[in-house]
């Protein structure tokens, strides 16, 4: 699992505006297979978690673009089953992309990723500036 940066600029799918997930029907359930999210602001970082179970870490391709953190995953199965005079060939493909655009106050340079027992869990370290100050005493003259 590698985190890319690029710089370049994101522009639109026509495809995606053209090609609504119910264009041809029987696409009801296009997006049961994108994972959910879990994102939680802790004292000094934020932590992004989706459960995907099954894969590897190579499966996932993770790229921060202009504040945006994509994440994405391709997967390919082939099974074949021969019996007697019977072939069977099944092929399956599921893929997901998650996008998140991300707050000013994270250090890009500094995002981790890891992938362990089905759970990818993002860690989006704060900047030093957008810290809480620690509370001081002011004393009395």
């Amino acid at each position: 699992m590698s985190i890319v940066r690029r710089n370049n600029l994101v522009f639109p799918s026509i495809m995606n505006e053209i090609f609504k997930p119910d264009w041809f029907g029987g696409m009801e359930k296009l997006n049961s297979s994108v994972p959910a999210v879990n994102i939680k602001e802790n004292e000094k970082d934020f932590e992004l978690e989706l459960a995907v179970p099954g894969r590897k870490k190579n499966d996932f391709n993770i790229e921060i673009d202009n504040n945006l953190l994509t994440v994405s995953s391709e997967m390919k199965t082939a099974n074949e089953t021969s019996e007697d005079n019977y072939t069977r060939r099944e092929f399956g493909f599921t893929s997901f992309k998650r996008a998140f655009t991300l707050p000013e106050t994270i250090d890009e340079d500094k995002i981790k990723a890891d992938y362990v027992d089905g759970l990818l869990r993002c860690t989006l370290p704060k900047k030093k500036e957008a810290l809480p100050k620690p509370k001081r005493m002011i004393e009395l003259k």
